[in-house]
C-alpha cells in the first residue's frame, strides 16, 4: 500500500492506495511545520486519519508547504512515524509535489498559488531552478494570503470603494481591533487573511475586485516565472485553489506577457497518484525482469 499527502497551509489532501481501482480519499488540517509541531502532526492524524485506514502502509509520500529544509522535514517526519512505523516514509517540498504532478516526467515551470505561492523550474527529474517564496510577510505574492492582505488593507485604509467596505462588514463584522488580533494574535494569520478570498471570489464582478487579483497575478507572473530565462520555451503549470478559481485573470494577465498557460488544476493529488503509480509499476517492472534473468 502506498500513502500520498498533499499538505498546504490550511489542508491536507490524504489518498491510501491499494491498487489503481480501489484509492480511498481522506482530509485533514494542513501541516506546514513553520506553524506546527510533530506531536501536534501526530494527535491529529490518531484522531482524523489512523481510525479510517488499514495499518500497514509500505511508503509514504509527504509533500508539504514548508518542506524545503532539512530541519523542517524532520519535525514532518518525526510526526509521522510514530503513526507508520513499518513504513519507508519520504516528506519532500509542496513545490516537488506540485513539479511531479503537473509535469510529469517532463521539464517544465510549476507555480503553485494557494494559500501561499511558488515556483520552480523541473527538468523531468528534479527542480533545477526556484526563485524563492518569502512567505506571507515577504512574499507569497498572487497567493490568498497575499489578496486577502491587500483587501484588508485598502479596506481598513478606506482606499477601497464605499461599496466593497459596506458589503465587506455586512459579510464579516470584524473591526479594525478584531482584525489586528487575528493577524498578530492568533495562530495562522496566512490562513485567515486567505480565508478572505472567499468574499474576493464572491465579488469579482466588481471592477476593484478584478484590478485587485489581476495586479496580485502581475507581481506574481514579473517576481516568479519571468525570472526563468526559458520561461518562454517550456510548458507552464499552475496548481492550487486560488490559480483555479480566478482561472480567467490568471490567463488573461499571462497573455499579456505573451504566455500561455498549459494547464491549472486545483490540486495536484491527482498527478501525485499517477506519477507514484507509474513509478510503482516500472520498479516493478524491473525487478520482475531481474528474477527472470536470475
Amino acid at each position: 500500500m502506498i500513502l500520498i499527502a498533499d499538505s498546504g497551509a490550511t489542508k491536507t489532501d490524504w489518498r491510501v492506495i491499494y491498487s489503481r481501482d480501489d484509492i480511498r480519499s481522506f482530509q485533514t488540517i494542513g501541516f506546514n511545520p513553520f506553524f506546527i509541531d510533530s506531536l501536534h502532526i501526530r494527535n491529529e492524524l490518531e484522531r482524523e486519519l489512523v481510525p479510517f485506514i488499514d495499518s500497514g502502509q509500505k511508503e509514504v509520500f509527504f509533500y508539504g508547504a514548508g518542506c524545503s529544509a532539512v530541519e523542517q522535514c524532520i519535525i514532518i517526519e518525526d510526526g509521522l512515524k510514530p503513526i507508520f512505523p513499518d513504513a519507508r516514509i519520504k516528506v519532500e517540498s509542496d513545490l516537488l509535489g506540485a513539479a511531479r504532478a503537473l509535469c510529469g516526467h517532463q521539464e517544465g515551470i510549476a507555480c503553485i498559488l494557494g494559500t501561499g505561492s511558488n515556483s520552480c523550474f523541473f527538468d523531468g527529474k528534479k527542480i533545477t531552478e526556484n526563485v524563492p517564496s518569502l512567505g506571507y510577510l515577504l512574499g507569497d505574492e498572487g497567493s490568498g494570503a497575499y489578496i486577502g492582505k491587500v483587501l484588508i488593507k485598502e479596506i481598513l485604509s478606506l482606499s477601497a470603494p464605499s461599496d466593497i467596505r459596506e458589503m465587506f462588514a455586512n459579510k464579516y463584522n470584524y473591526n479594525k481591533v478584531d482584525i489586528l488580533t487575528h493577524l498578530y494574535k492568533h495562530e495562522f494569520p496566512n490562513r485567515f487573511l486567505a480565508s478572505f478570498t472567499n468574499f474576493v471570489s464572491e465579488n469579482i464582478s466588481h471592477p476593484f475586485m478584478q484590478t485587485l487579483v489581476h495586479d496580485a497575478f502581475c507581481i506574481f507572473f514579473d517576481t516568479q516565472v519571468l525570472k526563468y530565462q526559458r520561461y518562454k520555451e517550456v510548458s507552464i503549470y499552475f496548481t492550487g485553489s486560488v490559480a483555479f478559481y480566478f482561472a480567467d485573470i490568471l490567463k488573461n494577465v499571462a497573455k499579456e506577457r505573451g504566455i500561455e498557460i498549459k494547464n491549472i488544476v486545483q490540486s495536484p493529488i491527482a498527478g501525485l497518484i499517477e506519477y507514484h503509480l507509474v513509478e510503482f509499476e516500472k520498479f516493478n517492472a524491473i525487478k520482475f525482469s531481474s528474477d527472470i534473468e536470475e
